[in-house]
């Protein structure tokens, strides 16, 4: 550590740290466009002057390191002209387009120019103007506004590592493209419209709908993946406007992918807004009353072992909680997740989670993927990995489908075949693992849900015996990365997946992606909130409620609880979905009927069932012993090639199967060998 004094207070710093973050320890703000703590020091904007004690000018406070002793000066006359000079300079070309510009209210140039703006420019030439540039279908750009910061840039290169962006000229001619004509295709790019501080990238979704200052903040988490990335959901009346992330250091930093970001237009398409009744062999609209009295008659004149329910991996953990005791005063044990887990133990939490805290990839120095995507299956668990991958001394390799992970990987092979070297060390890859001090394996969890789970988790259970380093200590570095938002949480409270005959009653809780037997013997209730695939194959549909219109828990793949908060009420006749089991339950009447009927008493009997509820974004290590047990290896592995589960990054579920948005991202990336 050393002493600086900034404005006469004396403050201590780590050595290497930079006068503008000595600045930010004391609490004094410095103005700035190009600098972000997360990006490469650019130093090209200069509006964060300051001056120090005995240099003949002002210096820039972010690419300048702090030294023992330095007496810093952020507010005096000389600074505060530099400023007004810089900042003269920088809206000698900026169009005056505040008053319809969607950066308005948001915009670090306004803000800067209230504080060293003058009220008159001395500038009588003709502006100059720069043609936009094609960045996709979310990404809208007015390039005559860009000062040049090029944090679009370093994002693109540095945190989603696809090189598109670039700049071209120099001087008051510099301008920000693609180098070619082609648009900027990145699963993150959005986030550059958040970076961007001025009105140059602006959401093409969000176009002139609003005003920051006319919406509604509410605090949520994501669910189209199971990293549950934590975002800010801005709405206006009933009506979403556009989702952004929310700083959680320990998730997601502050990046979101763009599938989570853009894909809200889909929960007011194809929604469920009444229940229905098939009759006729059509489904026609009915009343609540009339819907619960047919699905109550239907449930009754069943045995409850000819009775099978099938969750969705989005669907949240108080709709589990009530629908697995529904299932249990139904007499029926064939309550299973739609994607889940075989051939590991369900009682320990080790076995199908990521034991490796997300942030604490930061700390591995070898890791293997096996089976799994991670740019497109869980973007922000990608960006940790990149982000550690840039650091050095890092050595990533795959097993699975080719893939560009944007850094640089050893592929191994494409079939288990190559895992099963890797557990019975007589791959070349087994040297580097045995060496590392902290490895990491991540295992897909899609692995876990094919016919090969079982040789898949003999393979996990020898790996983790013949690599001591897996858990050493407090290092827990086998992690299996489920797909569902909600499928720890689902694990958690004892829902697993055991095969279950063709029912006489298929009930499926927003199980949009399982295969209905094509039969059609099974009687199908469907519960949930969009007409996707399996709803038109139901004979009673319930409508339910979409995550942004309730406030319900998840588990997201490191096992941490979070909650999302209601931003509204759903629409029309559609309820909360584990409101509609409690109100089945009632029709149905006497042992059917479950005890709890609010939500005080619904969450003293989550914490009853599954206590790690309690720790509310709280990362909970458990046990790491659920691939200790004395397996016998395979005689015969399949050399088969392992499949792509993602088959498009932005249609992945109900939601994003209905948004425009992810459908015209879809077909313009279409000839991308990333999308399928």
């Amino acid at each position: 550590m050393i002493k600086v004094v900034v404005d006469g207070i004396e403050v201590f710093v780590e050595r290497g740290s930079t006068v503008l973050q000595a600045c930010e320890a004391v609490g004094v703000e410095v103005p700035r466009f190009c600098y972000h703590e997360r990006l490469s020091i650019a130093g090209n904007c200069r509006m964060c002057l300051v001056e120090i004690f005995k240099t003949p000018k002002p210096v820039a406070s972010c690419a300048m390191p702090t030294m023992e002793g330095m007496q810093i000066f952020t507010d005096t006359p000389l600074v505060k002209k530099a400023r007004e000079a810089v900042l003269e300079f920088l809206l000698l070309n900026h169009p005056l387009d505040c008053p319809i510009c969607d950066q308005g209210g948001e915009c670090d140039l306004q803000d800067q120019a209230m504080a060293f703006g003058s009220d008159r420019s001395r500038f009588f030439e003709t502006k100059r103007g720069v043609e936009n540039k094609n960045c996709g279908p979310l990404i809208k750009t007015i390039m005559t506004r860009c000062i040049h910061c090029t944090r679009c840039v370093r994002f693109a290169t540095e945190i989603a590592g696809v090189e598109d962006l670039g700049t071209t000229g120099r001087g008051r001619e510099t301008e920000i493209g693609t180098y070619i004509e082609k648009t900027f295709k990145s699963e993150l790019s959005g986030n550059v419209i958040d970076l961007c501080p001025v009105g140059a990238l602006t959401s093409k979704p969000y176009a002139f709908l609003s005003r920051p200052w006319e919406l509604r903040s509410t605090e949520s988490i994501d669910v189209s993946d199971s990293i549950g990335s934590n975002i800010r959901i801005d709405s206006r009346g009933t009506e979403i406007l556009r989702i952004l992330p929310r700083f959680n250091e320990e998730v997601n930093e502050e990046w979101l992918s763009d599938k989570a970001r853009f894909s809200y237009d889909g929960l007011k398409l194809q929604r469920l807004n009444t229940p229905y009744l098939k009759k006729g062999g059509r489904l026609e609209a009915c009343g609540w009353e009339e819907a619960f009295e047919a699905a109550s008659s239907k449930l009754k004149s069943c045995d409850g072992t000819q009775i099978a329910g099938v969750l969705g991996e989005s669907v949240d953990s108080y709709t589990t909680l009530a629908a697995r005791d529904f299932f249990a005063k139904l007499g029926s044990p064939n309550l299973v997740q739609q994607k889940g887990f075989s051939g590991l133990d369900s009682g320990l939490r080790s076995g199908y989670s990521l034991n490796t805290p997300i942030a604490d990839i930061e700390k591995s120095d070898v890791c293997l993927i096996v089976g799994v995507d991670t740019r497109y299956e869980a973007s922000m668990l990608n960006v940790r990995l990149r982000k550690r991958f840039l650091e050095g001394n890092f050595t990533v390799a795959t097993i699975g489908v080719p893939s560009d992970l944007t850094f640089e990987t050893k592929h191994l092979g494409t079939s288990l075949s190559t895992l099963a070297q890797v557990a019975e060390g007589k791959h070349p890859f087994c040297t580097i693992l045995a060496q590392a001090e902290k490895p990491m394996i991540i295992f897909g969890g899609g692995l876990l849900e094919s016919e090969d789970s079982e040789l898949a988790t003999n393979f996990l259970t020898y790996i983790n015996k013949g690599v001591p380093g897996l858990s050493a200590g407090n290092w827990q570095g086998l992690n299996i990365l489920p797909s569902g938002a909600n499928q720890v949480g689902q694990m958690d409270l004892g829902v697993n997946t055991t095969p279950f005959i063709e029912p006489g009653v298929l009930f499926l809780f927003g199980a949009d992606d399982y295969e209905v037997e094509a039969s059609g013997k099974s009687f199908v209730i469907y519960l949930g909130h969009h007409g996707d695939v399996n709803a038109s194959k139901a004979d009673i549909i319930l409508p339910g409620a979409a995550f942004t219109e309730k406030s319900a828990p998840y588990v997201n793949a490191e096992g941490r609880p979070q909650e999302t908060r209601r931003v509204f009420l759903a629409p029309d006749l559609a309820r909360e979905d584990w409101k509609i089991i409690r109100a089945l339950s009632e029709i149905m009447g006497g042992s059917f009927q479950l005890s709890y009927d609010n939500v005080d008493k619904l969450k003293e009997r989550l914490y009853q069932v599954a206590p790690s509820f309690m720790s509310n974004d709280v990362f909970v290590s458990c046990s790491f012993n659920a691939f200790d047990s004395k397996v016998e290896s395979p005689v015969s592995v399949s050399r088969d090639p392992l499949t792509k589960k993602v088959a498009d990054f932005y249609k992945t579920d109900s939601i994003s199967r209905a948004s425009r948005v992810m459908t015209k991202c879809s077909s313009a990336y279409k000839n991308t060998s990333n999308f399928i």
